[in-house]
C-alpha cells in the first residue's frame, strides 16, 4: 500500500505541492485532482520516489525508504520528465525503455519480439507523436510493466491528451483490477470524470483550515496572542 500524510514540497515562490494526504492499495485505482500541471507533476514525482518531500510522510508497504518505493514504482508519461520524445519512433522508444530494465529481469527482451507479443506491431513504425491517446497509454503502461518488480503505477495527467475519459480511464481500471497482477495505480488528473465513483483525493487536501475571526472572549481584554512558530524547510530532489 502507498500512503502519504501531509506530503509537501516547497517551490521558489508557490508550493510545488501543498500538503496532501492519500492512500492507494494494490488492486485499486486512485484519482488525484489538481488544477495546476506543475503540482500534478510534483505529486507524481514524489509518489514514485523521484523527488524528496520538504515535509510529511510517505511510505510503501510500511517502509519509509525512498529506495524501496522507487524500485516498486513506475512513473508514466510525465510531461517534461519522461514523456516520449516526439522524434522517436515507437520501435526506438521500446528499445530504449527495455534497455532500462535491470539486466537480471530483462533477459533477452528485444523490441521486435516484445512488440509482437504485446500486440503493438501495428504502431511500431509510427512516430510517438502520431499515437492516439488510447494507444499511447496502452504502450507506455505496458512498457512500465515490462519490469516484473513494478507494483505501483503513477500516471501523470493522462487526461491532458484528450478530454474524453474513455481514452485513459478504462485502461487504468483494467490494470488496477487485474487479478493476475494486482497493482496500485494512481493518476494525477485535472478533474474527476463524472462517471467515476471510485476513490479520489485532491492536491492540497491536508492544508490547515483557514483562519476565522476570533470569537468574542477568545482573548481577554488586553491579552496578546502567542506568536506562531516559524519553521524553515528545505527541498531536496532525488538524483
Amino acid at each position: 500500500m502507498l500512503s502519504a500524510h501531509q506530503l509537501h514540497a516547497k517551490g521558489r515562490r508557490d508550493p510545488l505541492l501543498p500538503p496532501t494526504s492519500l492512500t492507494a492499495a494494490r488492486g485499486g485505482l486512485l484519482l488525484v485532482t489538481g488544477d495546476r500541471q506543475d503540482q500534478r507533476t510534483a505529486l507524481s514525482l514524489l509518489l514514485s520516489g523521484r523527488m524528496k518531500a520538504t515535509d510529511g510522510q510517505l511510505g510503501w508497504d510500511g517502509s519509509s525508504r525512498t529506495k524501496q518505493l522507487r524500485l516498486a514504482a513506475a512513473l508514466v508519461d510525465s510531461p517534461g520528465v519522461n514523456e516520449p520524445e516526439e522524434h522517436l519512433s515507437v520501435r526506438d522508444l521500446v528499445t530504449e525503455d527495455l534497455a532500462l530494465i535491470p539486466r537480471r529481469y530483462r533477459g533477452a527482451l528485444l523490441s521486435g519480439p516484445w512488440l509482437k507479443v504485446n500486440r503493438f506491431e501495428d504502431i511500431a513504425d509510427l512516430w510517438t507523436e502520431q499515437l492516439d491517446p488510447r494507444r499511447r497509454l496502452e504502450l507506455l503502461t505496458a512498457l512500465a510493466l515490462a519490469n516484473p518488480r513494478t507494483d505501483l503505477l503513477v500516471v501523470d495527467s493522462p487526461d491532458r491528451h484528450s478530454a474524453d475519459e474513455a481514452t485513459w480511464l478504462p485502461r487504468l481500471q483494467e490494470l488496477a483490477y487485474d487479478a493476475g497482477r494486482p497493482l496500485a495505480v494512481v493518476a494525477a488528473v485535472s478533474a474527476v470524470p463524472a462517471s467515476w465513483d471510485g476513490p479520489s483525493a485532491a492536491i492540497g487536501n491536508a492544508l490547515p483550515e483557514p483562519a476565522t475571526e476570533a470569537s468574542p472572549g477568545k482573548y481577554a481584554a488586553g491579552a496578546t496572542p502567542e506568536p506562531e512558530n516559524e519553521t524553515t524547510l528545505e527541498t531536496e530532489v532525488a538524483k
